[in-house]
């Protein structure tokens, strides 16, 4: 995929800092020495994790240059670094690995996930949050029209894997952390109308749909996808839209 834009994913800055804000909530910590923010995109949530814990090291993590570009200039606090998902580990005496809406693009998340977890110190916390959001009419439309056109061979394996059911997690991170906690919550966000779902998921869960498209076919799904979506999501008594999103939180004590 071309690189990840920060102007389009913080077109919804609020309703996507949202759930950092719930995930950050329910982390216990006073007083972390050093606090790491894998996937901290254009530094929205590690603004969050500066205000909470000012004494702390911060380490905003990604790979994506354009975000960790933004991400300095909103948060020159922070120290940020270039790192990968999929093969990270946190640096030692790291207390706090948090983790908002980045791991559910790992292929392999789970082994990722307990990798973290085993490296942490004793009193470490690790803190996920990762839409759940593949049954949503949002993402089902997306994986339709990929299959119904002449793209089809192209998006045949655009679409990412759902996540695996609860137990597997906890299952897998148990044996690791003395304490455990797994929760949805799903969302309800109030959009302008369809233009605005299908702006939201331009930024995310469409880019693998679309990136591989030449110009004149990617004006042509967007086009058909806005009318899938304006079909899926009625309009409100007040001309809104609500797109709903649920999303899994783990937070796990080492």
């Amino acid at each position: 995929m071309a690189d990840w834009s920060p102007s389009t994913y913080l077109k919804f800055e609020d309703e996507r800092t949202r759930p950092a804000r719930d995930l950050l909530a329910q982390v216990p910590l006073t007083a972390p020495g050093r606090v790491a923010d894998m996937g901290c995109g254009p530094g929205n949530s590690t603004e969050l994790l500066v205000e909470r814990f000012p004494d702390a090291e911060v380490i905003g993590l990604d790979n994506s240059p354009n975000m960790l570009a933004e991400a300095r200039q909103r948060v020159p606090q922070a120290r940020f670094d270039e790192a990968d998902a999929n093969s990270w580990v946190p640096e030692a005496g790291t207390d706090l690995v948090f983790a908002n809406a980045i791991y559910q693009w790992v292929p392999k998340h789970l082994v990722s996930l307990t990798r973290v977890a085993a490296a942490q110190p004793d009193g470490g916390v690790l803190a996920v949050q990762m839409p759940d959001n593949m049954a949503e009419p949002s993402h089902q439309l997306m994986r339709q029209l990929a299959a119904d056109g002449p793209w089809s061979e192209r998006l045949k394996q655009a679409a990412r894997a759902p996540l695996l059911p609860v137990r597997v997690y906890y299952d897998a991170l148990r044996p690791t952390v003395r304490r455990l906690e797994i929760w949805h919550t799903n969302y309800n966000h109030v959009l302008d109308g369809p233009d605005a779902i299908v702006e939201w998921v331009k930024a995310t869960g469409l880019r693998p749909f679309i990136d591989p498209l030449e110009p004149a076919e990617r004006e042509q799904f967007l086009a058909r996808y806005l009318g899938l979506i304006a079909e899926a999501y009625p309009r409100t008594v007040d001309g809104k839209v609500l797109l709903r999103f649920p999303r899994l939180f783990i937070v796990a004590v080492k």
